[in-house]
């Protein structure tokens, strides 16, 4: 598997330290260039402007530097751990430069389950985000399938059953990683996390899309299906059970008039 999976990599990132600064910046080009991987992207930039709150308001992304989604929001503020071209912020989810109540949201693509201290990054986006603010998010999700998926092809650790919201060890902020860490807090610990973190209510959870990201071939790998059968491959999967077949889920925060959490963290 390993060995296929070298062969199958995409040449502009392979070989290059996943911490790097550069295979983010490749990784952009990638989603731009692969015309089915840049379907899916769009889809998911267009379900986040869909579920941020209306209104005035600022709006800050996480993880910005290999996405796309300030295309859709062009008032959007971008923000990634590394120094990177373009980027309005350099900064931690757990150490954000912005006032109390000073956003509206906060959106993310595939970055929650890479942040090493999410009670820390809960809490801060709590202290950033107004009343009624959200938290948008699209990650990995654990399914039957996914579990399969996500052992088998992809780089990333994929560990449901681990105690504690921790994330397996890396090198870097993006090689320490768990993609079962958004089920573990939102799903099999919500009871938890609601206790803990009272000023966030989870508004929604929708997993779904069992099949086009792996047909897409991420931005890891060369290959893809062809742009023109997205539609149709999204129609299909759409017909499948979500909760046996799902890879992601968007994931809703909605920020309370409750100022703190009595609850253990």
């Amino acid at each position: 598997m390993k060995q296929l999976f070298s062969l199958l990599q995409h040449p502009l990132t392979k070989g290059l330290d996943l911490d790097d600064p550069r295979t983010t910046v490749l990784r952009q080009r990638i989603i731009r260039e692969k015309g089915f991987l840049s379907k899916v992207y769009r889809e998911w930039c267009v379900r986040i402007r869909d579920t941020v709150p209306a209104g005035p308001g600022r709006v800050l992304e996480l993880g910005s530097g290999g996405g796309i989604l300030r295309e859709f929001m062009p008032e959007l503020l971008t923000s990634d751990v590394l120094t990177l071209p373009r980027l309005d912020v350099v900064a931690m989810g757990e150490a954000l430069p912005f006032g109390a109540a000073s956003l509206k949201a906060i959106v993310m693509t595939n970055v929650f389950h890479h942040v090493p201290d999410v009670r820390a990054m809960l809490r801060e986006a709590a202290r950033v985000t107004r009343t009624g603010g959200r938290v948008v998010m699209i990650e990995p999700w654990n399914t039957p399938w996914s579990r399969l998926v996500y052992r088998s092809v992809q780089h990333e650790p994929f560990e449901p059953a681990v105690r504690d919201w921790a994330l397996a060890p890396g090198a870097g902020p993006l090689s320490a990683a768990n993609g079962a860490l958004p089920w573990i807090v939102f799903e099999r610990d919500r009871r938890r996390f609601e206790e803990a973190f009272r000023e966030w209510k989870l508004a929604s959870i929708t997993p779904f899309m069992p099949l086009s990201y792996i047909l897409s071939g991420g931005v890891s790998l060369r290959v893809q299906f062809p742009p023109v059968t997205y539609a149709f491959i999204r129609r299909v999967e759409e017909l499948l059970p979500q909760r046996l077949f799902a890879m992601f889920a968007i994931i809703v925060l909605e920020r309370t008039s409750t100022t703190g959490a009595p609850g253990p963290r």
